[in-house]
């Protein structure tokens, strides 16, 4: 008796320092009076709109309730820790206008909106456990649907807050976030971070930055507290979600809670019990534990027709690849491959027609869900001479995945280490492995098993192959893997290997960032620009020096490379030079410190920058918008014959940043000179070969081989059919973006976007020994498809936000050679047909328990009229030459 009387005595006198403390406005957390009924107003509001300047209507809607709570329990000992019974009453929804003409907002009732069960469910009492602030627990009697457990948590996350200012982690139904605290008298500022917030909510994105989403989030609350009882809370949270490429493309949801203490009245009594658990068993009701975190939302495709519909009749073949409509219906045929089993793709592979298989394979490996891969692998033989198309289109799908697997990597290295029958299949999976294992480690990968073990592949290849060819495809897939822990190996082969690997190593340095290209690297560039140990080819000191101009260049090796022009051959030093030039008048970061070296009169002179040569390089503008750069740029490097020795042409992108290098073409020619009996010192004596090399989307092609060889070279003549001949031709899946947000409030919001590229490249290459003339034609058509949605969905309202944009274009690349007079004259043409462009914007807002749904829409489409790009002057006046009449030569 005498230790409960004292234990009372201590209870008592703890509750009376509480009430004194209360009393003179210091207390340390936020706490409910026992027996106290408090009563509060609780509003949220949730708007959604496009980013885009045409005049599309907003979404928006509005709840309000009574909130009734009142203390269940306090820890005697701890008066901080608290059990809170909360109950929503008289649920109101309304319909808000969402332009100036409509009617006012309508009020809705919450069992004709929600159902009757949902609405049942949310009335339903539940409890959260509070400890000092801090939201520890969220208790229901059942769980009910997601959107009204969304709803509770969202009501509950209002009461989670510190007294103190400072910076905390707190579990919310955003998930678990890092929160700031500013305090001041009776006001209390609270700011979420929320992209620090960690929660299981679905998502994934591209890893290609460029092609990824601007997120820009902001949450802040203020609260209103008297001796510890809140009094108010307005908490506003902004999302603004927009491509990088176009921001106008994006959506704003903007979410709005306000609860605000109305009255107050007697209440019923406390629970007694020494712990939580001791009161939780005591109470009528079951309550159980539930996380506070708000959960992911399982996906279906809505209004999808089935696989053998989509498929039937090769309905996505009709509009031709190269087309936005087509493209747009390849983003359907990935979405239901994502959610069909393994046993119905694997029939529809087998049972697809010859012309469908292509689009198939592609859609599948985009989808990567783990029925398709499987489906794919068991579909696909490496070792089946029939199947060589689909397994090369099935690797080059893979290599421009945004965002590879484990399966996907599993599944090719499984098949690389099998039977593989043909070596040109070979090649292309060891080069797609390294672009593979660069997208891993850009997610974070690395450290996976499969991608270590595709690594040790890539190096060990290299170290053990004896073949020049074999060692140059695996130089070209470490170009794609871009491991910094590769440089030695690359540099090794980049200063000892015969001209075609020195030239490929170096190829596959230029791709690394400036802060890999260290003070030893720049000292082997060195050595090979200077040729102080042996003589290389032109390619390869092309390739060291501009290394050293652009990878934070020094002064010293700016001043050496110039000074070291008038010892070279005509044709490099004129190439080298017009680089600088082009340097100097751009926006690279390496443009400030060439200008400075060139205020030196001593090196910025007519006689060091008055170059004979044909070879040259020019760049400019392809287009400029507010959110992107595209340019162009062409080099052309001639022997002293007056013979192309390479031509290289480049379309980049740039945009906030971020950088990548759309298409690369480059053609090589080696050993011509011996059809002209000429030979430049240098040059290392090969047999007549011509071939090319591609970058497509920053990720390095298998090289092709024209010709090797006289005899092959007139062999190819004769049996040419005059066709263009397919280089790519597919769909790629660029832009894939899943973003599960819970808002604040409750409400959760679904962000997707997909943005697909249908992609038709060929060549023409004609040679006529008549008129001893070489014709090549590349033509590029291309259909971008872009579909963006956020979706802000409840069981009782959904509103969606879509966009859609297409783009058509055709670019055709003409390179004319005529062999008549020396030196050979070159023209070269580069011409983009009509642009065609459409923009749709729409927004919907449904109601489903009542089949309500109201929807707007707007859009505009334009034609920009075909041009050909300016290249330089001399071109010009070149290509004018070549088109007067020429005497045909007499027999």
């Amino acid at each position: 008796m005498c230790t409960q009387a004292a234990a009372g005595a201590w209870a008592l006198l703890l509750s009376l320092l509480h009430v004194i403390s209360s009393a003179k406005g210091h207390v340390d957390f936020p706490f409910f009076s026992p027996r106290i009924l408090y009563q509060y107003h609780y509003m949220l509001d949730v708007q959604a709109n496009h980013l885009s300047q045409l005049a599309v209507p907003e979404s928006r809607v509005r709840a309000e309730t009574t909130v009734q709570t009142h203390l269940l329990w306090r820890n005697e000992s701890h008066p901080g820790e608290q059990l809170v019974q909360v109950q929503i009453l008289d649920f109101k929804i309304y319909q808000l206008p969402n332009a100036k003409n409509e009617p006012a907002s309508s009020h809705l009732s919450t069992e004709d909106v929600m159902g009757k069960e949902n609405a049942t469910n949310l009335m339903l009492p539940f409890l959260f456990h509070w400890n000092s602030g801090k939201v520890e627990g969220l208790y229901v009697m059942t769980e009910g649907s997601k959107q009204t457990m969304d709803l509770k948590r969202g009501l509950v996350s209002l009461f989670q807050l510190h007294l103190l200012a400072g910076t905390h982690v707190e579990d919310d139904v955003s998930g678990k976030c890092q929160v700031s605290y500013n305090v001041s008298k009776d006001f209390i500022s609270k700011t979420k971070d929320l992209r620090s917030c960690t929660s299981s909510v679905l998502g994934f994105t591209s890893t290609k930055k460029i092609f990824g989403v601007q997120w820009q989030p902001t949450s802040t609350s203020t609260y209103s507290l008297k001796d510890g009882l809140i009094q108010s809370v307005v908490s506003e949270e902004s999302h603004v979600i927009s491509l990088q490429l176009k921001s106008t493309i994006g959506a704003r949801i903007t979410s709005r809670q306000q609860i605000e203490l109305v009255s107050s009245a007697a209440g019923p009594t406390q629970t007694s019990g020494q712990s939580l658990q001791e009161v939780l068993a005591q109470l009528p009701e079951k309550y159980q534990l539930t996380s506070i975190n708000s959960q992911p939302l399982k996906r279906t495709c809505h209004q999808c027709p089935s696989l053998e519909t989509l498929m039937a009749g090769d309905q996505l073949l009709r509009t031709g690849v190269a087309k936005a409509s087509s493209t747009r219906r390849f983003h359907i045929l990935v979405q239901m491959l994502r959610h069909a089993k393994k046993t119905d793709i694997l029939h529809l592979l087998k049972k697809a027609s010859k012309k469908s298989l292509p689009l198939l394979v592609d859609a599948a490996v985009a989808a990567q869900s783990s029925a398709s891969l499987a489906a794919l692998s068991e579909f696909l033989e490496f070792s089946d001479k029939k199947q060589v198309h689909l397994v090369e289109k099935f690797l080059y799908a893979a290599a421009f995945v945004p965002h590879p697997s484990k399966d996907l990597l599993h599944i090719i290295l499984n098949k690389l280490t099998g039977l593989v029958t043909e070596p040109s299949l070979m090649e292309s999976g060891i080069v797609v492995l390294g672009a593979l294992v660069r997208n891993m480690c850009q997610m974070k990968l690395c450290g996976l098993k499969e991608v270590e073990y595709a690594k040790a592949i890539l190096v060990e290849g290299l170290k053990q192959a004896n073949a020049v060819s074999e060692r140059k495809i695996y130089l070209l897939s470490l170009k794609n893997a871009q491991l910094p822990e590769t440089i030695p190996l690359l540099l090794k082969h980049a200063e000892n290997g015969p001209g075609v690997i020195s030239s490929t190593a170096l190829s596959a340095l230029q791709s690394f960032p400036s802060e890999y290209i260290t003070s030893k690297v720049k000292k082997a560039l060195r050595r090979i620009f200077h040729q102080t140990q042996r003589k290389y080819e032109k390619t390869s000191l092309l390739a060291a020096a501009e290394i050293l101009l652009v990878k934070d260049p020094l002064h010293m090796d700016i001043i050496n490379i110039l000074l070291a022009l008038d010892k070279m051959d005509a044709e490099i030093s004129k190439l080298l030079l017009s680089k600088i030039l082009i340097i100097q008048h751009s926006q690279h970061q390496a443009r400030k410190v060439i200008q400075e070296v060139l205020k030196d009169h001593w090196l910025h002179n007519y006689s060091l920058f008055s170059r004979t040569g044909c070879s040259s390089a020019f760049s400019g503008l392809l287009a400029v918008s507010e959110d992107m750069r595209s340019t162009y740029s062409l080099e052309l490097l001639f022997t002293e014959a007056g013979l192309l020795r390479q031509s290289v042409s480049d379309f980049v992108l740039l945009s906030h940043g971020h950088r990548l290098q759309a298409s690369q073409v480059s053609i090589e020619a080696q050993g011509l000179e011996l059809l002209l009996d000429s030979m430049d010192e240098g040059d290392e004596s090969e047999e007549a070969m011509a071939g090319m090399s591609a970058i497509l989307l920053d990720v390095q092609l298998r090289p092709v081989v024209f010709f090797h060889g006289y005899t092959d070279l007139l062999t190819k003549i004769f049996a040419s059919s005059g066709e263009p001949t397919s280089i790519v031709r597919g769909n790629i899946l660029l832009i894939d973006h899943l973003q599960g947000i819970p808002l604040q409030s409750g409400l959760p919001v679904t962000v997707e976007l997909q943005g697909g590229l249908g992609l038709d490249i060929s060549a023409d290459i004609g040679i006529s020994l008549w008129k001893q003339e070489a014709n090549t034609s590349i033509k590029t058509r291309a259909g971008l498809a872009i579909d963006f949605k956020a979706e802000v969905g409840t069981d009782f309202f959904q509103a969606d936000v879509k966009a859609q944009t297409d783009v058509e274009l055709t670019f055709r690349f003409d390179m004319m050679i005529r062999f008549l007079e020396t030196p050979v004259r070159i023209c070269l043409q580069l011409e983009q047909d009509r642009l065609l462009y459409r923009e749709l914007f729409s927004l919907s807002e449904s109601f489903p328990q009542q089949n309500v749904t109201h929807t707007a829409h707007k859009g505009r489409r334009s034609t920009v009229p075909g041009r050909e790009f300016p290249l330089h002057h001399a071109n010009s006046e070149m290509c004018r030459l070549m088109e007067e009449p020429q005497l045909i030569p007499e027999l």
